[in-house]
């Protein structure tokens, strides 16, 4: 899929410092994650649902 146009946001627990950025940009289908620094390295493509499970994982830590 190619997401060179989508709208992609920085993440509310990404570092305000420009440390951790972690960015993100949804279609219809599914939650694209990057890393803001490595931008040429892409991203991960999760469905909907495996972002939801993820998000709540890292969110217990």
């Amino acid at each position: 899929m190619d997401m060179t146009e989508a709208n992609w946001r920085k993440a509310s627990r990404s570092l305000s410092n420009g440390g951790e950025c972690v960015e993100l940009a949804a279609t219809a289908d599914l939650v694209a994650v990057r890393d803001s620094k490595s931008l040429d390295t892409g991203y991960i493509p999760l469905t909907r649902n495996t972002f939801r499970k993820l998000s709540a994982t890292i969110k217990s830590l």
